[in-house]
């Protein structure tokens, strides 16, 4: 009987409430995806970290057998040339501190960022093996603004191939990332909150037009959980068609833009996936829910005393 009740009421309330149901959902759906987008750009930022490293570190490239490098005469980098270059990395007053990025690491990089696309590339990628891959030292500088000193003492031992610095194609990249990851966000969080007081306000005008209704229903001793469960359902239905469609809206930028697109005709750095993309689909399906029921109880519980 309550679920019939709660059933008819929310098929009346929908009807008599469309154009506010809109205006929920399309906040709700632009607020939401906001939120998703900015979050790819969070998970984006942290692979471009991960293939280039931190635009304070500079990357020394090890030799490898293949190497052509004037001080990789001697093919793959031996034990002692391994010993000489991290003692220059422990004791050079430019060095805050140095990881070691193994073969095996490298590998599972490049495999992020290459992605075959006909048979000549694939036979390319099959040909990669780890050993192929060099191994690396990732060096975090005091003071990023010098960098000179290490960078020429490194370049000038055996056994490493070349220094890697990207900090100046690193730092506008990580800038506009940044910029657009907080402002998506930003820009997200204003209208969440306008999400909130459009359910409040839903709230408020759905009791209203049915206090008449409701002054019954307490008379006859209704629970709230009785009276409340309709605008709870109304606000929810809400919920769920703008979550499917924010989902479809990241669904889409994946497929056509990340991998219509940039997977295939950007090889720089490791891409976003599809589990990136469910990780932010359960986080916007949590916080749309959250979004209408806690404002709801909230509002119903203030509202509902007439």
């Amino acid at each position: 009987m309550q679920i019939q009740y709660a059933l008819s009421e929310l098929k009346s309330g929908l009807r008599r409430n469309v154009s506010m149901t809109v205006a929920l959902v399309v906040t709700i759906f632009i607020s939401l995806t906001l939120v998703g987008m900015g979050l790819l750009l969070n998970a984006q930022a942290n692979n471009a970290r991960e293939t280039w490293g931190s635009k304070l570190q500079i990357t020394v490239q090890l030799c490898t057998d293949a190497s052509q490098a004037p001080h990789c005469s001697d093919g793959e980098v031996t034990a002692a040339q391994k010993t000489q270059i991290v003692s220059v990395l422990d004791t050079h007053p430019q060095v805050k501190g140095y990881t070691t990025r193994s073969k095996e690491q490298a590998y599972e990089i490049f495999k992020k960022i290459y992605s075959p696309r006909d048979n000549v590339e694939r036979s390319v990628f099959e040909a990669v093996t780890p050993d192929k891959m060099n191994e690396s030292y990732l060096v975090s500088l005091k003071d990023p603004n010098k960098y000179a000193g290490i960078e020429d003492a490194l370049s000038g031992m055996e056994g490493v191939d070349h220094v890697q610095d990207l900090r100046d194609v690193l730092e506008p990249i990580y800038f506009w990332m940044n910029i657009f990851k907080w402002g998506a966000l930003g820009v997200a969080g204003f209208l969440l909150v306008a999400a909130v007081l459009q359910v409040s306000n839903s709230i408020r005008l759905a009791v209203f037009a049915r206090r008449k209704e409701i002054g019954i229903m307490r008379l006859v001793g209704a629970s709230n959980l009785y009276i409340s469960l309709p605008f709870l359902l109304e606000t929810l239905v809400a919920a769920l068609i703008a979550i499917t469609l924010s989902g479809a809206a990241i669904g889409a930028f994946m497929q056509f833009a990340v991998y219509g697109w940039l997977r295939e005709n950007s090889r720089v750095m490791a891409w976003i996936g599809w589990q990136d993309a469910f990780t932010a689909g359960w986080l916007l399906a949590s916080t749309g829910v959250l979004l209408t029921v806690v404002p709801t109880l909230v509002m119903t519980r203030k509202y509902l005393k007439v």
